[in-house]
């Protein structure tokens, strides 16, 4: 026999209120004493009265939705991508919204068809290009927008991220600083440079300037993601720069990649070559020796993404750009 839904009216009646008390109580919209807010919440609870969304996104104007754009391309890193979405879900639940992940590569299309569709209140978007092609949309869009990343121009956006920048500096600057002539920095596949996303061109960017500040002998290449193509990039790096005593590496998935190929090539870490990664800390503290790193802080950026997105939607004034600042881990594999 099927359970009929417990109504508002349901809740009134248990609480001994008027219908009108217990969606002022339930929405906050007008003040009610403390002891019948405390009736009307036991009833709800005794009753397990779930409000209509339906109901609360017609009556609030809202669709208790965000869209979370997250094109699966190649070249990403999903167990990475994953702590990002985790943490914008869980964020988003805080504030009473749920999320809408778009993976397919859409582009402006469908940003527009979900705008338009009016299923969502708010955009984050992420891998976010150099020159990305959806930003001119966004400009236009009424529903408010975030960038989990910075494009060339960032005026009139949005955008949250990790310095990147500074991350590639940061391990140029730590090499340098333990005395370090030679360095080199595996990056990520070479479509996501192709693409010219952001976060990759960042990083190069940074490492490069720094290195040529601190007058080393610097190279700076991209990286797949298999264990024999890293092991080829690796050789054919040695073979190039027999006196390279510094690597940083860009790239989730290769990081252990590069340890293993290091041993098989005769180079132990960080005796002969140290090794500083980009990464979250898990892979970091799992490798074997655990790698020197700047931390990825997917949960950081995730939560301060959907701060803005909400002050946004409650019109009020956000920074256009908020870059966290990097942190270097001193770990095994660096002296």
């Amino acid at each position: 026999m099927p359970v009929r839904t417990v109504t508002i009216a349901d809740v009134a009646k248990h609480a001994g209120v008027a219908v009108s008390t217990v969606s002022y109580v339930l929405s906050g919209k007008r003040a009610i004493s403390a002891t019948t807010r405390q009736r009307v919440l036991d009833s709800v609870r005794v009753l397990g009265y779930h409000p209509n969304a339906g109901a609360r996104a017609l009556a609030s104007k809202r669709a208790k939705v965000i869209a979370l754009v997250l094109p699966l391309r190649a070249g990403m890193n999903l167990p990475v991508l994953m702590q990002f979405a985790t943490s914008v879900v869980t964020t988003a639940r805080q504030y009473d919204h749920d999320v809408l992940l778009m993976t397919a590569d859409e582009g402006a299309d469908g940003l527009h068809r979900v705008a338009a569709s009016a299923l969502v209140d708010g955009l984050l978007l992420m891998d976010v290009e150099i020159h990305d092609p959806r930003v001119p949309l966004l400009r236009k869009l009424a529903e408010p927008s975030v960038l989990i990343g910075f494009p060339a121009d960032p005026e009139g956006l949005t955008c949250v991220d990790l310095d990147f920048a500074r991350a590639g500096a940061l391990c140029a600057d730590h090499l340098a600083d333990l005395g370090h002539r030679e360095i080199a920095l595996l990056g990520a596949p070479r479509v996501v440079y192709e693409r010219g996303t952001g976060f990759a061109e960042r990083t190069m960017a940074g490492y490069v300037e720094a290195a040529r500040r601190h007058g080393l002998e610097a190279d700076a290449r991209p990286c797949e993601e298999s264990f024999d193509e890293v092991h080829a990039a690796v050789k054919l790096l040695l073979d190039e720069r027999p006196e390279l005593s510094g690597l940083v590496v860009h790239n989730e998935a290769a990081a252990g990649h590069v340890l293993g190929a290091l041993r098989i090539l005769g180079r132990r870490v960080p005796e002969d070559v140290s090794v500083v990664a980009i990464c979250p800390d898990d892979i970091a503290e799992r490798a074997s020796p655990a790698l020197t790193s700047v931390l990825i802080p997917a949960e950081d950026v995730g939560r301060q993404a959907v701060r803005l997105l909400m002050a946004k939607l409650e019109g009020q004034a956000v920074p256009e750009s908020t870059l966290l600042e990097p942190r270097l881990t001193i770990r095994e594999s660096s002296r």
